[in-house]
């Protein structure tokens, strides 16, 4: 099954690749390495916001993660012009707004993670951090970035 055979079956359509909100590139090759930009959480074209512990809970920033991680697909869909061409994704760094005492930020990340793991199986398993930060852009409850290689 392709990749975009698995994406159909999850019922998930990727998106067009959103405008830098700031002074940024949505991402940038150098060698066979793609470097995905942070991307924040969005339903429906407006950002999820919210601070885990305080408004949201774990199940609610998991969800927020998947659709990051819906978003990071589009853009690299865009980049490569054909996710067939990922060998690996190499390394997720996950930001999650979170309260102080909150702990659960890898458990808020594994909704990006898994959801990476369904479309590209091993090749989908990477290295990854998960941090707990005080705000995001926007007020945004996640934002997650990429390191991506890909084939020739």
């Amino acid at each position: 099954m392709s990749v975009y055979d698995t994406l159909q079956s999850l019922g998930i359509t990727l998106p067009a690749v959103a405008t830098p909100a700031a002074a940024y590139l949505p991402y940038v090759q150098s060698g066979d390495l793609l470097f995905v930009s942070g991307h924040i959480s969005k339903r429906d074209g407006k950002v999820l916001t919210g601070q885990l512990g305080r408004d949201l809970g774990t199940a609610q920033g998991r969800d927020a993660a998947r659709l990051v991680a819906i978003d990071l697909l589009g853009t690299l869909h865009a980049a490569c012009g054909d996710l067939g061409r990922v060998q690996r994704i190499v390394k997720l760094l996950g930001l999650v707004n979170s309260t102080a005492d909150y702990t659960e930020q890898h458990l808020v990340i594994n909704g990006a993670s898994e959801l990476l793991g369904e479309v590209f199986g091993a090749a989908g398993q990477h290295a990854r951090s998960a941090f707990g930060v005080a705000q995001l852009p926007m007020g945004a409850a996640v934002e997650i970035e990429l390191i991506v290689q890909l084939r020739a």
